[in-house]
């Protein structure tokens, strides 16, 4: 393959950069974009963006989705930064990096940014004091870290170690590298510490580790000085409103025309308040825009799409339900524990809802109706896992109310809890989401046929956490499962009691996450069933026994509607100003997805 020379650099070649092949690694990553139905497109240009927060600027780093290994649009995992990853018996994990590729500044990428990282930073005491991340430990150990040469390097653990590949393609990785040659400066081990602790005090940080975490600042791009990896890199630190972020010359993607990735030169990010996004994007202002935006704003958007000469794509959200209610499995309050812990009153509040109706009201029919639960995306996805339990079905759930003894009733039909009490559920939200409240509106319209009645009590994230954590919440509002389309390689961790900040049953969690220090030890059957199928997964060696233990969990949550989901696949708005290989049919959301990452941003180029 012959390289051509990027237009935007090439006064620079020979001044201050080699040329393109002296650039890119000895063997780049080549993109086969008629393969996947794209067009090889033409370098130059810039997206404008708009983001409602200057710290949003870190989403360059999301959407630039330059990792280690990366799920492709098919949610497999494929080598990117990585020449190639060798894996054996699922504990010894061969890292295999590209010959000659380099950092944004010209400088050597090799095993020793690796190195570097794992032994000067993750084993540090001082920057890293909590230890290694679960993600580097199997059976609670450490692994055995082996540089091999100048471009090779091995992690091997004793038992199995899952989490370790998929861990390296999130949104946000660990970045298990780091520059070497820049951070050393900043090192106790390295650097001078006179000049360290200068420079600490000139910038009012107490500690060399205080100095060195802020400029080791891999995810926040608030370090224009930190050689990348990245598409687009930060180069100045001159603005707090408006960020520029420029093609890296040493990116190592090339298409099968030898032009380098990415195709556009720069990526402009302009502040702005979030309420007036939707506005100024519909005024032509964005070329690419999703942030900020949603399914509200779809009508609006498509009334200018002609004035703004701009196209909006409809992609589906990847959460496992746009809206999920959490009944709270762990409630002090030993009435609602016992109420709560009873599959039929779960199972009478999932039929008492009317999806279809709420997914009409609020999206238009767009949604699809069902459970929080994998989407039809996923490749552990079955019909019965988002239908079960989960048809509007009011005689069927007054029945099970009865039932459980429920059949007490006041005045105005609200049904009585055991303890003489209203079934009346408070249920917190964050008050960010006035859909969330339209939907509540609609669920507890529903709900008084049932006897069952709805208040909607606005709050703040971390207060809910507080009030889960100690019992004191009966049921919470909230988007449902982060990543709804799981292949069996991924972390069932969202589906099970093992952290204390998921709501449906943070006192498990917290028990689970803290050794038994704190929290409460789950008696509930099915949440122990849960946490010792997350284990197996965590011991798991082979694909197929990973699959069958999520699909375990995955009825689990089916039969017991652990979480009460109400409408998935909701649109997300992504509105495209004269730009190719933007997918006009793509899938939206964080882990997997990166957003745009997944769709590989580096290809879109400007018409």
């Amino acid at each position: 393959m012959t390289l051509k020379e990027t237009p935007s650099l090439a006064d620079r070649v020979g001044v201050d950069l080699p040329p393109v092949a002296e650039r890119v690694p000895h063997e780049p990553l080549v993109v086969d974009l008629a393969a996947r139905g794209r067009q090889i497109g033409k370098p130059g240009g810039q997206i404008d963006t708009l983001i409602g927060r200057s710290r949003d600027v870190r989403l360059i780093n999301v959407w630039g989705y330059a990792r280690l290994v990366g799920y492709d649009e098919e949610l497999e995992l494929r080598p990117d930064i990585l020449k190639d990853f060798i894996e054996e018996d699922g504990r010894v994990f061969t890292l295999v990096l590209r010959k000659g590729h380099k950092w944004s500044d010209g400088h050597p990428f090799t095993s020793e940014d690796i190195r570097f990282w794992y032994e000067d930073v993750a084993l540090n005491d001082e920057l890293q004091p909590s230890g290694l991340p679960q993600f580097m430990l199997a059976g609670g150990q450490p692994p055995l870290f082996e540089v091999i040469d100048e471009t090779t390097v091995r992690f091997s653990w004793d038992e199995p170690n899952p989490l370790f590949k998929p861990e390296l393609a999130k949104s946000r990785p660990p970045f298990i590298y780091r520059p070497a040659h820049y951070l050393k400066q900043y090192h106790a081990r390295y650097g001078d510490m006179e000049k360290i602790g200068k420079l600490a005090e000139a910038k009012k940080l107490r500690s060399w580790a205080a100095l060195f975490n802020k400029m080791d600042d891999m995810y926040d791009a608030r370090n224009p000085d930190l050689p990348s990896l990245q598409p687009w890199v930060r180069l100045a630190d001159d603005s707090e409103r408006r960020f520029v972020l420029h093609r890296n010359p040493y990116y190592h993607r090339v298409d099968k025309a030898g032009q380098q990735l990415p195709y556009v030169d720069s990526v402009v990010m302009t502040v702005a308040d979030g309420k007036i996004i939707p506005a100024k994007t519909q005024a032509g202002e964005a070329d690419l825009q999703a942030r900020n935006i949603g399914f509200s704003d779809i009508t609006i958007l498509k009334q200018g799409e002609k004035a703004g000469r701009f196209d909006t794509y409809l992609w589906p959200i990847s959460k496992g339900s746009q809206i999920s209610l959490l009944p709270n499995l762990t409630v002090a309050d030993p009435v609602w524990r016992k109420v709560m812990q009873d599959t039929r009153f779960r199972h009478a509040l999932s039929l008492g809802i009317d999806r279809v109706m709420i997914n009409k009201v609020l999206y238009l029919g767009f949604g699809t109706a069902g459970n929080d639960t994998v989407l039809s995306r996923s490749p552990l996805f079955r019909p019965e896992y988002r239908d079960m339990y989960a048809g509007f079905d009011p005689d069927r759930a007054n029945e099970l109310l009865d039932e459980m003894g429920l059949t007490e009733r006041r005045g105005d039909g609200v049904r009585l809890l055991p303890d003489g009490r209203p079934l009346e559920i408070i249920v917190e939200a964050t008050g960010e989401s006035q859909e969330e409240l339209d939907a509540l509106e609609l669920v507890g319209e529903t709900w008084r046929e049932i006897g069952v009645k709805l208040f909607p009590k606005p709050s703040q994230r971390d207060i809910m956490r507080e009030r889960a954590l100690s019992g004191l919440m009966v049921m919470a509002v909230w988007s449902g499962f982060e990543n709804g389309i799981p292949t069996s390689e991924m972390t069932p961790e969202d589906f099970v009691p093992v952290r204390g900040d998921f709501l449906s049953w943070a006192r498990w969690g917290n028990w689970y996450e803290t050794d038994g220090q704190t929290g409460e030890k789950p008696e509930w059957a099915p949440a122990v069933r849960l946490i010792e199928l997350y284990e197996a997964w965590l011991a798991s060696t082979s694909h197929e026994e990973r699959t069958e233990i999520w699909h375990e969990i995955l009825r689990i949550h089916a039969q017991e509607t652990i979480h009460i989901g109400l409408v998935s696949e909701v649109r997300q708005p992504v509105v495209v100003k004269n730009l190719g290989n933007v997918p006009e049919e793509g899938i939206y959301g964080w882990d997997p997805g990166a957003h745009f990452g997944i769709h590989r941003m580096d290809e879109f180029y400007r018409k």
